[in-house]
């Protein structure tokens, strides 16, 4: 009988089932070196983990955070023991036990998905996480699944459980714009994360789950559970005592601000970043995530007075096509003595347009423009006292034959002119557009060109007489700094946003000094500063804004053709301030001069922003003297001429007496400027027209003809009028011409 023997193909089962449990473990030993080999071959990636730069102003304050994820590192050291270990506790109770992946958590995930038939909880680790969120993204793929592994075990082999629970606490989003535990801490509750109380830090841990679930802003009620949920896992892993955790559940929740953070001065931070492109690219392509310290020219102070001054004072706009409200407006402040950028506002809306007309709008300036041309005159040789006469002139220009005549504003039934000569100060007083354009014949356009480009103009400016009524067109910023070697003794500066910048180590990268050189007879930008005074004075084209100042000041209005812009240049020895306001499209008329507009923005913000700073006036140099002249003549004043205390250069001062003689007590009221040292009073109607002052409107560009008048702001003279003009008679006494 033979031996049964087993079925042929029974042994080829056996033998491939050990073939493929062999073949199973050959392939995973060959993925599991394969994985060692990658932990151990493979670098780390540079870690992007954006860090919130810090801008501070000229006195070393906080005045915004600059970020893409708003990130402010702290020291695991500095923090309360129970914030580090909350957070651990809810998000991963074994992070001490494991090393990177944890099979227990993993299991118990998968269990409770199951039982729930949906994804409830996860069973990632708190190095996991962190893997994941330095070196990869959110995609939901194997791929990025098995790199994560790959950097979790390389991260758990670099660092110590303290240092990955660090960078974990760092680098968590936690909700409203907040990354990390010191800016949750201070977005939450307004203080430091090492100042936090536990019931506060159990708040914060229970966000990391879901932050836009759990925000107290937005969901209070939850959040205080999960707060409760955080607290009972502390005392189940003995990390609080049951009472200590009571006390927590009981604290009332208290918030910072309800409000959602907003960018804060972004007209500044938008100029410091143009800035930097230039002057440190390096620094700029990764400023808003570097962690850098940048130590700006912004004073906190000027700044939010500018914006308050814009608040209150900028008309009730209207919304054009753009979904963007009209009118516009411009404000630079500049330290004249160092060129620091004060304050810098380039719109009324920054989330409505982003485009900064402080430094990139170049609109038509109009009689703001006129103080370069006077300022050319007296280093031609003129003094204030010269006279250029208020009547109908024409000046070649354009075509051959083609005349451009200039006027002044005309109001209904008036004369377009004077018929008088002026003394520079009366001009700039009341802004005599014809008298503006006579000095500039008389220098010639391509002198004022100069001069103004020695200031700092740098946009194109045309050589021709209408330029004197500003029809070439600048920048707030550009006018600002011009303006300056008038308010400094003639030194023009290098209008500076950026100090210095840091990295995250303290190492300097960046650090600029003021740029100073001298432009202008010092003597001579005092007497500019005096004359531009006098546009405060009783029939000035600012005189509305005489009563809101507290301190010597100069400016001078502009307004262009049918009131599209209004400009206001005002200065003081430690401030020169540019104010635009007009509406983007220049087709569009704003509707008011520059002294209605412009100049009320300029003297708030004067008025509140230097409240804390002494009144200080300029100091005249070595050679400035002040003679007593009769304005209507610019010779010197006699016993019965009106007086005014005019400055001139020493050796350049009249030299002959004004012949006239005014008769009648009400002709021979006192002019002065308002705060001279030597006590003479202010002038009562100062600009002895017996009619309000009025700055007229320039041609339009281009040259030939003429245009309405502009910069029309009325002035109330309370001095009885002097009618006609005045020629010497034979006896010596003045008579009056009709």
């Amino acid at each position: 009988m033979s031996r049964r023997t087993k079925p042929a193909t029974e042994r080829p089962f056996w033998r491939r089932l050990w073939l493929g449990v062999a073949l199973a473990g050959l392939i995973w030993l060959a993925l599991l070196s394969f994985f060692v080999a990658l932990v151990a071959l493979v670098p780390l990636p540079r870690p992007r983990v954006p860090v919130a730069t810090e801008v501070f102003d000229v006195r070393g304050r906080l005045a915004t955070k600059l970020y893409v994820q708003n990130r402010i590192p702290v020291d695991l050291q500095t923090l309360p023991p129970y914030l580090p270990q909350a957070v651990v506790a809810i998000e991963d109770a074994r992070f001490f036990r494991h090393r990177g992946v944890d099979p227990v958590a993993l299991v118990r995930a998968a269990a409770r998905n199951l039982a729930a038939g949906r994804v409830v909880e996860g069973g990632s680790t708190i190095t996991q996480q962190l893997a994941k969120n330095l070196f990869l993204t959110s995609e939901r793929t194997l791929r990025r699944k098995f790199w994560e592994l790959v950097f979790t075990v390389k991260l758990e082999r670099r660092f110590t459980k303290r240092e990955l629970r660090e960078l974990y606490l760092n680098q968590i989003y936690l909700g409203e714009g907040a990354y990390g535990v010191e800016v949750a801490a201070l977005r939450y509750f307004g203080k430091s994360a090492r100042d936090l109380t536990l019931g506060e830090a159990a708040l914060l841990a229970g966000i990391v789950r879901s932050p836009g679930n759990l925000s107290p802003y937005r969901h209070p009620e939850a959040a205080l559970g999960r707060r409760e949920l955080v607290l009972d896992r502390m005392v189940e892993l003995g990390l609080v005592s049951p009472d200590r955790a009571a006390l927590a559940r009981a604290e009332p929740l208290r918030l910072a601000n309800a409000e959602p953070p907003r960018r804060e001065h972004p007209w500044f931070v938008d100029l410091v970043v143009r800035e930097l492109e230039t002057r440190a690219p390096e620094v700029a392509r990764s400023l808003y995530a570097g962690g850098f310290r940048v130590y700006t020219t912004m004073d906190l102070d000027l700044q939010r007075a500018a914006e308050a001054a814009v608040a209150a004072n900028l008309p009730v706009g209207t919304v054009d096509e753009r979904a963007v409200t009209q009118p516009q407006v411009a404000l630079v402040a500049i330290d004249p003595r160092t060129g620091h950028l004060a304050a810098v506002i380039g719109g009324r809306d920054f989330g409505e347009s982003q485009f900064n007309r402080a430094v990139l709008a170049r609109r038509q300036p109009g009689s703001a423009f006129k103080p370069f041309v006077y300022a050319a005159a007296l280093e031609a040789g003129h003094t204030p006292a010269a006279l250029q006469t208020c009547e109908p002139v024409s000046f070649p220009a354009g075509m051959p034959g083609e005349q451009y005549t200039p006027r002044d504003y005309v109001k209904e039934g008036g004369a377009p002119y004077h018929y008088r000569p002026f003394i520079m100060r009366t001009a700039i007083q009341i802004s005599d557009n014809v008298v503006a354009v006579r000095w500039a014949a008389e220098v010639g356009p391509r002198r004022v060109v100069e001069l103004a480009r020695r200031f700092g103009i740098e946009s194109p400016l045309d050589p021709t007489l209408p330029l004197a009524l500003g029809t070439s067109a600048v920048t707030p910023l550009e006018l600002a700094r011009a303006f300056s070697p008038l308010a400094n003794g003639g030194i023009r500066v290098r209008p500076l946003a950026v100090l210095r910048v840091e990295d995250r180590q303290g190492r300097v990268l960046l650090e600029q000094a003021p740029e100073l050189q001298p432009v202008y007879d010092p003597r001579l930008s005092f007497i500019m500063a005096d004359l531009l005074k006098s546009v405060f004075w009783p029939g000035g084209t600012a005189a509305g804004v005489a009563r809101l100042l507290d301190r010597p000041a100069a400016g001078k209005t502009g307004t262009t053709n049918e009131l599209r812009d209004a400009w206001f240049v005002g200065l003081t020895p430690d401030l020169v301030a540019a104010v635009w306001v007009g509406n983007d499209d220049d087709r569009v008329p704003v509707g008011r001069t520059g002294g209605g507009l412009a100049a009320p923005i300029w003297a708030h913000f004067v008025r509140q922003g230097l409240r804390h700073r002494p009144a200080a006036d300029w100091t005249p140099p070595p050679g400035v003297i002040r003679v007593a002249i009769d304005p209507n003549t610019g010779l010197l004043a006699n016993a019965t001429s009106p007086q005014l205390a005019e400055v001139f250069v020493a050796g350049t001062q009249p030299r002959e007496v004004s012949p006239i003689l005014y008769l009648g007590t009400e002709e021979r009221a006192p002019w002065g400027t308002p705060d001279l040292p030597d006590g003479v009073p202010a002038p009562d109607g100062a600009t002895g027209l017996g009619k309000p002052g009025e700055e007229s409107e320039p041609p339009p560009p281009g040259g030939a003809g003429h245009a309405p008048g502009r910069d029309r702001e009325p002035a109330v003279s309370r001095r009885k009028p002097l009618s006609g003009r005045y020629e010497p008679g034979a006896t010596g006494k003045g008579r009056r011409v009709a």
